[in-house]
């Protein structure tokens, strides 16, 4: 018998193994179904395989393929899989990175042939071949010279100049077969472990991110444990691309992109008026909140952006000009511009909190190969706002908000919300102490509130902390929305001051807060959310009036005249097509009632109605109709 070492459990309890047994071999001695499940596991909190050694006394948790943690291993173990078949089928590909992500996988690689999504089958029989196999996959740790060699032997550059930028002198590969691969892992124990996967798209990258750098070529892909899971996954991603906001933006006639202003978006007159709705719903609430709306220039001198810092964390992204040979930035961000606002007068405790909103527009530069319909662009507004405030009153101010935040969520239909403290980023501005006071602020708020959040590490903005709120679409996609920002920094290096009760002056504290964030992505995140179906309060056209025959054009345009007077927004179609075909035609234009015309309408003085969802609702008055169109307006239903 060798020597026996404890392994606590999370239950509490504890049970002995011998020393040096791998991690497997201890799962199994707790039990031959889990097991079964087991995918990786965290020893004293370490992610590790099932095959590492356990050397000591250690905490145990088995993470099998009902965890959340499963997905992204045996996602990341796939993309190794295609790796290898890649390497197989184009012995000349060097390797770049590939990591798993939310939904899936991607590997980028340097291939001299252009590749098509017509390859990916070719891709995706050969890792039906890697799964077959079974191979064995094993960490192999390699000296820093050895690892050099390896991948010198191999001809991948990419992975060679991530180790020389390190320091480390061990680095951790996996191999399988033939395949090696730099890695800190986990991964499944073999390829044979792989269940279900798919090949997605081909798209391009450049190497880090760096568009004055080599264009990799990157493959999509997902994997689940369950075929029946990845058949719900690719059936909701057929979906995605029946609601895409730019395919429906072009059927619906609401905006277009055009090359003379690359990423920028033009909205056609019901894009303008959804855009403009929701801009007048986020000043309806604003007066409850306190909020005062300002409006601030978009060119400012360089100087200000030095001082606020985005010009040493953020100039990449912004765009420059010079005028009477000075050097202008356009604004990325209207936080600068309210601090100058602020700082015109003396401010008392009186005045505090001040709350400035801000519908400036905005420019950030962003990659050609990362902008996307109205979700990135490089002008946007946002539903931007400033609070200065005393530190005392920053739970108060931060609780408002998240009231103001969730009951506006609940009235575009975002049920499910996450709420995120994201803590600082490599990147940023202010002391260790303004950190942690920032982030234990944001913390207390929450816990004090009873709002469960999980952590975003790293994911704070350069001047300081956030509590971000991501929410689930109608197909379960997460996407961030609203944002507030805890920033000691700013207030200290514009000088910002407020008169005590005391008569001392004191740094007040600036929260920066957005609530559907940039109009136009929340406008292309909520257009697939609903499919393009919008509510009567929010539809550009409410009531489409269709007649039957051309003979009942007449009373069809009285009452259109008289729905357009009752502030309806009403159009008519009196073109001479069957009534179904213009049914169809107004459902696919997805208009939320369509009031039909025909002889029986003009004997009886009603209108037939027909919405959008329900079908057919029946005969009715006018003014029924519009009582409950007014209804629905009023309740935002």
């Amino acid at each position: 018998m060798g020597e026996k070492i404890s392994i606590k459990l999370p239950d509490g309890s504890v049970i002995e193994a011998e020393k040096g047994a791998a991690v497997g071999s201890v799962v199994e001695g707790i039990g031959a179904g889990l097991r079964r499940q087991a995918v990786m596991a965290f020893l004293d909190e370490e992610p590790v395989d099932l095959s590492t050694p356990v050397e000591k006394d250690a905490s145990l948790r088995v993470v099998t393929t009902r965890d959340e943690e499963a997905l992204g291993v045996l996602r990341h173990t796939v993309s190794h899989v295609m790796a290898q078949a890649v390497k197989r089928l184009y012995p000349g590909a060097s390797l770049a990175i590939g990591p798993a992500i939310e939904d899936g996988f991607y590997y980028d690689f340097d291939i001299d042939v252009t590749l098509s999504d017509a390859d990916l089958e070719k891709i995706e029989a050969e890792m039906a071949r890697i799964v077959k196999e079974d191979l064995p996959i094993a960490r192999v740790m390699l000296s820093r010279d050895e690892a050099l060699q390896a991948m010198e032997e191999r001809k991948e550059s990419y992975k060679s100049e991530i180790m020389e930028e390190l320091e480390d002198t061990t680095f951790s590969f996996y191999r399988q077969g033939e395949f090696l691969d730099l890695c800190r892992g986990p991964h499944l124990e073999s390829t044979g472990k792989v269940p279900a996967f798919k090949l997605l798209k081909v798209a391009g990258a450049y190497w880090r991110g760096d568009s004055t750098r080599q264009m990799l070529q990157r493959i999509y892909g997902t994997a689940f444990f369950a075929k029946k899971e990845l058949k719900q996954h690719l059936a909701l991603l057929e979906e995605a691309k029946k609601r895409d906001h730019r395919k429906l933006g072009r059927e619906l006639d609401l905006f277009s992109f055009h090359p003379e202003a690359p990423a920028n978006a033009f909205f056609h007159p019901k894009g303008a008026f959804i855009y403009n709705a929701l801009v007048d719903y986020v000043r309806s609430v604003y007066g409850p909140y306190g909020f005062s709306e300002v409006i601030t220039p978009q060119i400012l001198t360089v100087d200000l952006w030095h001082r606020s810092g985005h010009y040493g964390n953020y100039q990449e992204n912004m765009f420059f000009t010079s005028i009477d040979n000075r050097e202008y930035a356009v604004k990325p961000m209207n936080c600068p511009t309210h601090v100058m606002i602020y700082k015109t007068k003396v401010r008392s405790y009186r005045d505090l909190p001040i709350r400035y909103a801000d519908f400036g527009r905005l420019h950030r530069y962003e990659l050609s190969g990362v902008t996307s319909g109205l979700t990135r662009v490089r002008s946007f507004s946002q539903d931007d706002g400033h609070i200065f405030c005393a530190p005392e009153q920053i739970e108060q101010e931060i609780r408002s908000q998240i009231r103001m935040f969730l009951e506006t969520y609940k009235v575009f239909g975002f049920e499910e919300c996450t709420i995120y403290v994201s803590t600082r980023p490599e990147k940023s501005i202010g002391s260790d102490e303004i950190w942690e006071l920032s982030e234990g602020a944001l913390r207390t708020v929450l816990d004090d509130q009873g709002h469960p959040f999980k952590i975003d590490p790293g994911g704070g903005v350069f001047y300081g902390p956030k509590i971000d709120f991501k929410v689930k679409d109608a197909m379960k996609r997460e996407w961030q929305l609203g944002t507030i920002q805890l920033d000691f920094s700013m207030p200290e290096r514009f000088d910002l001051e407020y008169v005590t009760t005391e008569g001392e002056r004191q740094r007040p504290v600036m929260i920066h807060r957005a609530m559907l964030g940039s109009i136009e992505r929340f406008m292309g995140v909520y257009i697939e959310h609903c499919a393009g179906a919008l509510p009567p309060w929010l539809a550009p056209v409410q009531v489409k009036l269709l007649s039957v025959t051309d003979a009942h054009h007449d009373y069809l345009k009285n009452r259109l005249d008289e729905l357009l007077k009752r502030g309806v927004r009403a159009a008519a179609d009196l073109r001479s097509e069957k009534i179904g075909f213009k049914i169809r035609e107004a459902t696919l234009e997805k208009v939320p009632y369509m009031i039909i015309i025909g002889d029986r309408e003009i004997s009886n003085s009603t209108v037939s109605v027909r919405e959008r969802k329900e079908g057919d609702l029946g005969p009715t008055s006018l003014d029924d109709f519009v009582s409950l169109l007014e209804n629905r307006i009023t309740s935002r239903t």
